[in-house]
């Protein structure tokens, strides 16, 4: 028997600073502050060093490992043990073989299949509890949570759509929360209970002023921005794709 373990990561792989600071700022209110959810990342790590989950890629699969803690797109947030696998290494081996073919990169959706309904079908196949209902809710509630798995430097017009979708559902989620709270207004079915509105009645002002650092930038914004950023980038560099992360030499024994 071995552990079974998923790393948690805050999505901040946008781009744009105010993007990123937006997402970590809806994390800690609607996760850290009242457990309800957010835009997380996840990967599981079952026998050696690396965390294995799914991503986006326009061919072969969108299954890749990494060192565990270390993806270098998303900022690393904690771990959870979520129990012990009966599975040998071998089993493991063979499970991951097979969700490699079962899951091509092009099937990526942000709310269907994304990183997270991943790390549940390899939990299950493992025997152990799936992840905490809290890292992939807003998926589930059809919130978008942004999720551009891997090193993906490829499709970067999809992964534009995705950051604006993202932070306009966040500012409209925390626009209806601000109504209820700095102005009274009756609940609406989908928002906070009366008792956690009560126990949350955070300033006003605080409110305000997170929304108005935290309004989404447009897609022309982000465009202007990749331009600059891609300015005397060769070519060769900006095709690169996420799908170039080998998966470890030693993954299938």
């Amino acid at each position: 028997m071995t552990e079974v373990v998923v790393h948690i990561y805050d999505v901040t792989n946008s781009g744009s600073e105010k993007t990123n600071n937006t997402i970590l700022q809806i994390n800690r209110f609607f996760k850290d502050g009242i457990g309800l959810g957010g835009i997380f990342h996840s990967a599981i790590q079952v026998y050696g060093d690396d965390e294995w989950s799914f991503g986006y890629c326009e061919q072969g699969t969108g299954v890749f490992s990494c060192p565990s803690t270390k993806n270098p797109m998303y900022t690393y947030r904690e771990k959870i043990v979520l129990g012990k696998t009966d599975c040998t290494i071998f089993m493991v081996n063979q499970i991951l073989r097979e969700l490699s073919r079962e899951w091509p990169g092009h099937t990526y959706d942000l709310l269907s299949k994304n990183c997270n309904h991943f790390c549940d079908v390899l939990c299950d196949r493992l025997g152990v509890p799936k992840l905490p209902g809290w890292v992939n809710r807003f998926a589930h509630a059809g919130d978008t949570a942004l999720e551009v798995a891997g090193n993906t430097a490829m499709r970067v017009k999809q992964a534009k759509t995705e950051l604006v979708s993202a932070s306009k559902v966040a500012y409209r989620f925390l626009s209806n929360i601000t109504s209820n709270v700095t102005n009274g207004s009756p609940q609406r079915p989908g928002t906070l209970s009366s008792s956690e509105n009560g126990n949350l009645r955070l300033q006003g002002s605080w409110f305000k002023g997170l929304l108005n650092t935290a309004k989404p930038s447009t897609s022309t914004e982000i465009e202007d921005r990749d331009e600059d950023a891609n300015h005397g980038v060769p070519n060769h560099q900006r095709k690169q794709s996420r799908d170039s992360v080998p998966i470890h030499p030693t993954a299938f024994g």
